[in-house]
């Protein structure tokens, strides 16, 4: 069993894992809002439970079991999101923050039901794929919009960015996932973009652009 602190650094260490390449312990810090010293600690430990390695001065990279056990813990958030979402009916970005605090429940069994009730769901309420009780899942073939060109067309399938900001934000314009999206124009100057759903057309920013992924139209 894992401390609540010891999983959102392995966590944070698999989200900025790029393959066999080390971590170095001032991203980690960084992404974790805390000093390089406290990184530094925590690494050491987690090495000598062999959920990770530890280069002192070049950073860290997760083992085979830490790679487990990030991804039971991204199943269990991905699974509580769905499970908020379908059955308590919250919304889309509300869903999180509290998936965070659930994400730490450590009975296998629990997470197991949880997974049947929900008719071992694919996907997150933001497109995420959901890892199985083996740790495989289904990746995802989608196209960054901001890749994309004018007449390209498909459904909003994942979103990058899931803060409660951004969703909403969406929410302000009726986009959601599946909602059909077709690109209009694209403005090589800055990057931006004027796409249509059925609802609308509106301008997006390359930022907006880069969040959004979309399954094309055969």
């Amino acid at each position: 069993m894992h401390s609540v602190s010891e999983e959102n650094y392995i966590k944070t260490i698999y989200h900025l894992q790029d393959g066999d390449a080390l971590v170095s312990t001032n991203e980690i810090a960084g992404r974790m809002n805390t000093k390089a010293s406290s990184v530094t600690d925590m690494l050491k430990k987690l090495a000598e439970k062999q959920l990770a390695e530890y280069v002192p001065y070049k950073g860290s990279r997760l083992t085979s079991a830490g790679l487990d056990c990030a991804m039971q813990i991204i199943r269990k958030h991905r699974l509580w999101e769905v499970f908020l979402v379908e059955k308590l009916n919250f919304s889309w970005d509300e869903v999180h923050e509290v998936a965070e605090q659930l994400e730490h429940i450590q009975s296998r069994k629990l997470i197991d039901q949880l997974d049947q009730l929900l008719d071992h769901p694919k996907y997150d309420p933001h497109g995420d794929p959901i890892p199985d009780a083996q740790g495989n899942y289904e990746q995802p073939k989608h196209t960054q919009l901001s890749q994309l060109k004018p007449q390209d067309s498909g459904v909003l399938a994942g979103v990058l960015d899931t803060s409660t900001r951004f969703l909403q934000y969406l929410d302000k314009h009726q986009i959601e996932l599946g909602t059909q999206i077709t690109i209009v124009d694209h403005e090589e100057f800055d990057g931006s973009f004027i796409i249509k759903t059925a609802q609308k057309s509106l301008p997006i920013s390359k930022t907006v652009a880069d969040q959004l992924y979309l399954k094309l139209n055969s």
